[in-house]
């Protein structure tokens, strides 16, 4: 439990607090790294089956709409509170409000990040392992592709790769902010975004690939219903990274003069441009060598690379998509890592090097089941679960509505300077806090119980 004297930061807390402060991001280095936070693996596997389940342009006119009115509006209440407390995920909310509950309500989005960590830098891991055997051609090698991904899966290596990924991570978070983070998204999102034209290029030249982009593009809005704007509504809050504490972290290092709200619609165009995208790859690929594009993390690893396999220079586009997602798992799990890291240096007063060494290992043994999970711990389940599985679970449908419920209900009601820090006034201030008080906590309460099959249709 969290004390009310630990919210308090001691006279050497405050001195580096302000020490950290100095280190801040440039006004294109933010966005810059809150896309990176936002782009994920999800994006690449999961937005487009979902877009093709539910309708196409349809569903995606819908996710639209939801990015408008509720991602977008918890992501500027997010940095904006991250700025304005120029703290980390705890001390920030307590600044705010002088009130102890929400600093320990806020303590769920430094947790929330640090257990999400442990089992991400597990599917980073199998990216980067698929990138290096693509490259060697290894990958081609193999009869049965299922067969392959579970035999690497069930065995030992995830555990090697598990250590490269939150080695790199570790690497680039104790470098600091504009010196670590900032110079890591500079290089890695514009690299991103080439290897994702040069794939949906090829992906669109791919014979019969015109059926890829009909399936997705063509609006059918006979499936949009009740479960679907859900669906919408849920992928649009977690694509953008909300209720983990990954941009109220980043907030503490935005400069005063950048305007927040220009930011926070440069970073939904970003998220919704990269889904986009995804399905132009996805899609063209899986019509062209007759793949069900429904397969998940299948999809991915398993059916996928038969089409690489298939196509001339494959190796090469193989090599290409798996370091895409690489890519974009590794600037999640940077932003992933600051937020426990932020809150160790300023709850323990260490310095960054000592809090990102620590917070790393702790992640790393925590991942270590995970790791395991598929294979020589798959008997150990968790009401029914693996370890995996199970942490997947409680972080996406239960923690991350709540921490975004939390960001909801202090911008709306407990933080009365909101409007001052931001900026925003008038007309588009009332709405925001229209969307704040009213539309976006109620949304998101609607995707906790649908997400928890509380509500079915």
């Amino acid at each position: 439990m969290i004390e009310e004297e630990h919210l308090v930061q001691t006279s050497s807390q405050k001195n580096n607090a302000k020490a950290s402060a100095t280190d801040q991001f440039s006004t294109s280095g933010f966005i810059l790294a809150a896309i990176g936070s936002a782009v994920g693996l999800g994006n690449m596997w999961k937005f487009p089956y979902i877009t093709g389940q539910y309708g196409g342009a349809a569903f995606f006119l819908l996710f639209f709409c939801c990015l408008l009115f509720v991602g977008l509006p918890i992501l500027l209440a997010e940095m904006a509170i991250g700025r304005s407390g120029r703290g980390n995920a705890v001390s920030s909310f307590y600044a705010l409000s002088q009130n102890k509950i929400w600093g320990k309500l806020g303590f769920l989005t430094v947790l929330t990040p640090f257990l999400i960590l442990s089992f991400y830098a597990i599917v980073a891991g199998w990216t980067l392992h698929y990138a290096t055997i693509s490259l060697t051609g290894g990958l081609f090698n193999v009869p049965d592709y299922t067969e392959a991904f579970v035999g690497f899966a069930s065995g030992y290596m995830p555990l090697f790769w598990q250590v490269v990924t939150m080695a790199l991570t570790c690497f680039v978070v104790v470098k600091g902010i504009s010196g670590g983070i900032e110079k890591f998204n500079k290089v890695l999102i514009p690299g991103l975004g080439i290897i994702l034209i040069v794939l949906m290029i090829r992906s669109l030249t791919l014979p019969g690939a015109a059926q890829g982009v009909d399936f997705f593009l063509n609006p059918d809005f006979s499936k949009l219903g009740a479960e679907s704007a859900l669906v919408a509504l849920g992928h649009a809050f977690f694509s953008l990274s909300l209720g983990m504490g990954a941009m109220l972290t980043y907030g503490a290092y935005v400069r005063p003069e950048q305007s927040l709200g220009k930011a926070t619609l440069a970073i939904g165009a970003g998220d919704l441009l990269y889904a986009f995208i995804a399905g132009l790859i996805i899609f063209p690929t899986a019509f062209s060598y007759g793949i069900e594009p429904s397969q998940g993390a299948g999809l991915v690893f398993m059916a996928l690379p038969a089409a690489f396999a298939a196509m001339p220079f494959g190796n090469l586009f193989g090599f290409l998509f798996f370091i895409l997602l690489a890519i974009a798992a590794l600037t999640s799990m940077v932003s992933l890592l600051e937020v426990p890291v932020a809150y160790a240096m300023n709850r323990w007063n260490v310095d960054r090097k000592k809090a990102t060494i620590l917070v790393t290992i702790a992640v790393f043994l925590l991942g270590v089941p995970s790791a395991l999970a598929m294979g020589p711990l798959a008997d150990f389940t968790i009401f029914g679960k693996n370890f995996f599985d199970f942490m997947d679970f409680i972080t996406a449908n239960i923690m991350l509505p709540l921490g975004g419920l939390i960001v909801t209900l202090f911008t709306g009601y407990a933080w009365k300077r909101v409007g001052e820090e931001t900026g925003i006034s008038g007309f588009w201030y009332n709405v925001w806090m229209f969307l704040l008080r009213y539309v976006a906590p109620i949304m998101v309460v609607l995707i906790f119980a649908h997400s928890l099959g509380l509500i079915q249709f």
